[in-house]
């Protein structure tokens, strides 16, 4: 309980720090405004590499990093790992021919006027504090993935068009490599953040109460109340269909108990501060805490048609029984 009261008063105290030369603008009903168009494209990750030994660098340590992560979005192969052929891992279907990424313009996030090599704050290590449960369910899941295409059920949920792929719409919001565009609109009563991929919309009720039945929501249920200028937003009751979250910092597992709480504070014009606090005692040894920043854009959003243009699914499970028939094929004895 303790570690929990610190992380709090750590969020409070960075919220206030960060927003006391800043006064937001308010809405016609006296709310700190925070709509609009917002995005959180960067090379930061959820969790730290290997390439970064703190949790601030400068330019000079990231910029080998980042060209890296570029070349790998545009299609050239990483040093070859281990026991791997000597012109690397193949390459994914489609991804240097069809692949449309939008972080080639940034590098890694700027927080405090310092480059963050991880969102993760604590633990001062960067990683997820995964117990013995939680890394069993991370191997679950990447076992899962690539075993198991019986049918559209055994699936991940952002193949099937449920939800966004890496959490990218929340709780928490991760970056991904595109479609990291948000779109904020506030009531008195309630507060909707669109996300462009899948268009999910999670609806904070203010001033609300959780349900005493749980429904399990595919972005959990989410409530929320103002302290001072900051919108502080908690989600629990998270859907256990979507528990496992590929992102680009490593595999988020969450169960139904978690709790997430995240804080919305408006910085300058231009700059959203987004903290949150994961609390999931079933997979994780303590709480984490980690930090991000949503910048302010007149991009648009555009249509994402999931299940319109949807020819993946179909595509792994056809592959996966032109794989069962080869195998069967093969196994029969040679004709007379």
């Amino acid at each position: 309980m303790l570690g929990r009261c610190v992380l709090i008063v750590a969020v409070s105290v960075a919220a206030a720090a960060a927003a006391q030369s800043f006064k937001p603008p308010r809405t016609s009903f006296g709310a700190p405004d925070l709509q609009g168009d917002w995005e959180a494209y960067s090379f930061t990750r959820l969790q730290r590499p290997k390439s970064f030994k703190s949790l601030t660098v400068t330019d000079e340590e990231a910029a080998p990093w980042i060209a890296e992560q570029r070349g790998i979005l545009v299609g050239v192969k990483p040093p070859p790992k281990p026991g791997e052929p000597a012109d690397g891992p193949p390459e994914g279907v489609g991804d240097v021919e069809s692949e449309r990424y939008e972080v080639d313009h940034v590098g890694l996030a700027r927080i405090d006027g310092k480059l963050r090599s991880s969102w993760i704050v604590e633990p001062t290590d960067g990683k997820l504090p995964y117990n013995n449960f939680g890394r069993a369910a991370v191997e679950a899941a990447v076992h899962a993935d690539e075993t198991e295409y019986d049918g559209p059920e055994a699936r991940m949920p952002d193949e099937r068009c449920l939800v966004a792929v890496g959490s990218s719409a929340g709780p928490p919001i991760l970056n991904t490599a595109q479609n990291s565009h948000y779109k904020i609109v506030q009531t008195p009563t309630e507060v909707a953040i669109l996300s462009e991929m899948i268009h999910d919309v999670r609806i904070v009720r203010l001033n609300a109460k959780h349900p005493a039945v749980t429904t399990h929501p595919w972005l959990g249920d989410s409530i929320g109340w103002w302290e001072g200028d900051t919108l502080v937003v908690e989600t629990v009751d998270q859907n256990p269909i979507a528990a496992n979250r590929f992102t680009s910092g490593g595999i988020l597992v969450l169960t139904p108990a978690a709790k997430v709480t995240e804080r919305f504070t408006r910085i300058s014009d231009s700059q959203i501060r987004y903290d949150f606090i994961v609390d999931d005692p079933a997979v994780f040894t303590r709480p984490w805490r980690a930090e991000m920043v949503l910048t302010a854009t007149t991009r648009p959003l555009y249509e994402y048609a999931c299940h319109e243009g949807n020819y993946s699914l179909p595509n792994i499970l056809g592959g996966a029984r032109q794989k069962e028939r080869e195998e069967a094929e093969a196994k029969k004895p040679p004709s007379k």
